[in-house]
């Protein structure tokens, strides 16, 4: 790959595509995105239209490349990356039979539940099968329902018609690999929350006989498997037309979002950490060993980067809670995409926003509990409390949340956290990141084009697997915008609300559990 050359990453978000121009040093260079809708249904169900996304694709694409100074002759290939732990059913030409059913879903927690279940259990799970899948996999299915094995398990059991014309079970990153090569293929680390993996030989995954007896599923309804940096295939003539390109390039296997935004905040060595806030949150690292905290649905799976693993975790709301705040709360208050009133609402109000405490679980949450009927809100109300305190605490809320996961990331990895990347929408916010250093008593670097991270994290992926660097060399080349430490003077009110926050949860979560009971 020539130093002049680009890759075309593209970045499947829950709200819609990014697709970027990334160079073989890991700078974007130019990005256009596309809306997606999503279908949020009342029994738990969350689903988008795969040919939205790929009709969205194609839109962001072909505006992309139609910018003056921009040349299709020099992108030299091709990369996906996107939200992960979703369900795209294709039959034998590759054409969805409807919906995906994405990483909100909670309609196949019954079934999931069910699989799991033993006459004698520990955390809800049969010990000898929580013995099978930790020993195989390194994980076992969440109860959440919101695993690709419950959608699946879902389909199957409410949809038996559906799960029969299926020909595969595809994750959204590894769909547009079709629609992109016309293969199906799925990359070892998109495949592992299905849990049907031997993860033991972290180059080497496959689908585990066991695993597969175990959970009813069949095997030739899933793809083949490969590495994060194997090229797929050529760009067939139909795809490259849809995006703007020549046809043949290389399109490489690529990553979901969680390791590619790893990568493309510069994070490539073991323990160093980023926290990405975008419509979900995690806080995350590579690490050099295989290791489980189950009760905190925490574990380290096979990483993008070969030969290496990643701290797996998910926080469900973090950007979601702004936009519900926007849209549903302050309506004609701030417009649309409006961030810069929300930021001066905030700032306009001091530290601990009059008492306000915001719990940002509007859809459950994973990690560091899983709990899909906890529901969040907002506490400690009083007439003072004005838009600019309700602003600030959900920003304080999420860092809040952040705070209570970070506490398990250290004992997982065995060391504190004294600096933390941050990326994502979330870090565009000069206020949000010094919230986050102030709450997470550490150093924050706000890296450059933070939005751009898993589009970058793709770009870099395949520049590598095209010969143009390794991963640290790229890396070392990212750019820190500006660093954040904690405000001393905060600490101690801070600490007060963190007290409070894990309070909220142990208070409220039998009654949000009986008030959702059969809703999660």
């Amino acid at each position: 790959m020539p130093d002049t050359a680009h890759i075309l990453a593209i970045d499947l978000g829950t709200s819609g595509p990014k697709v970027a121009l990334v160079g073989a040093d890991g700078c974007v260079r130019a990005c256009e995105t596309a809306p997606t809708n999503l279908h949020l249904l009342p029994d738990g169900g969350a689903e988008q239209d795969p040919a939205d996304w790929w009709q969205a694709v194609g839109r962001a694409s072909r505006r992309l490349l139609a910018r003056d100074g921009i040349d299709a002759a020099a992108v030299a290939g091709v990369c996906c990356t996107g939200q992960w732990s979703g369900t795209v059913p294709v039959d034998r030409d590759g054409r969805p039979l409807g919906r995906a059913i994405i990483w909100m879903d909670s309609r196949g927690a019954p079934h999931v539940k069910r699989l799991t279940a033993g006459p004698l259990r520990l955390f809800g799970y049969g010990i000898d099968k929580l013995y099978t899948w930790i020993r195989l996999t390194g994980g076992i299915p969440g109860h959440s329902g919101k695993d690709p094995i419950a959608h699946i398990l879902y389909l199957k059991a409410e949809a038996p018609a559906l799960y029969a014309a299926a020909h595969k079970f595809l994750e959204p990153k590894d769909y547009l690999n079709f629609c992109l090569t016309g293969r199906l293929a799925a990359s070892f680390d998109s495949i592992i929350l299905h849990w049907l993996t031997d993860n033991r030989r972290i180059d080497a995954i496959r689908y585990h006989p066991d695993l597969m007896a175990l959970s009813g599923i069949d095997e030739a309804k899933l793809p083949a498997l490969k590495r994060a940096i194997d090229i797929l295939g050529p760009l067939t003539p139909p795809a490259a037309a849809h995006l703007g390109l020549p046809p043949g390039l290389p399109v490489v296997m690529g990553a979901p979002d969680l390791h590619t935004a790893a990568i493309g905040s510069g994070a490539v060595k073991d323990f160093e950490t980023h926290l990405y806030i975008g419509t979900s949150s995690w806080l995350t690292c590579h690490v050099p060993f295989k290791k489980t905290d189950l009760r905190h649905n925490m574990a380290s799976l096979p990483a993008a980067i070969p030969g290496r693993y990643l701290l797996a975790n998910e926080q469900e709301n973090a950007g979601a809670c702004l936009n519900f705040l926007r849209e549903e709360l302050l309506g004609a208050a701030v417009a649309a995409d409006d961030w810069d009133t929300l930021e001066r609402l905030a700032a306009g109000t001091p530290a601990g926003s009059h008492g306000v405490i915001f719990t940002p679980w509007l859809y459950g949450e994973r990690t560091p509990v899983e709990d899909g009927s906890i529901r969040g809100g907002f506490h400690n109300l009083s007439l003072t409390a004005g838009r600019g305190a309700l602003v600030r605490a959900v920003m304080e809320g999420v860092a809040l949340n952040t705070r209570w996961l970070k506490g398990y990331v250290q004992k997982f990895i065995g060391r504190p956290l004294e600096a933390i990347r941050m990326v994502g929408g979330g870090a565009r916010s000069d206020l949000w990141c010094q919230i986050m250093a102030d709450v997470l008593e550490c150093t924050i670097h706000q890296i450059e084009n933070p939005v751009e991270v898993n589009a970058r994290g793709a770009g870099i992926l395949a520049a590598v697997a095209l010969g143009a660097g390794t991963f640290d060399t790229i890396a070392a080349g990212l750019t820190i915008r500006r660093s954040y430490a904690p405000n001393p003077v905060h600490g101690d009110r801070y600490a007060a609300m963190f007290r409070a926050f894990k309070d909220f949860y142990r208070a409220h979560r039998k009654i949000c559990a009986r008030l959702n009971r059969g809703r999660a």
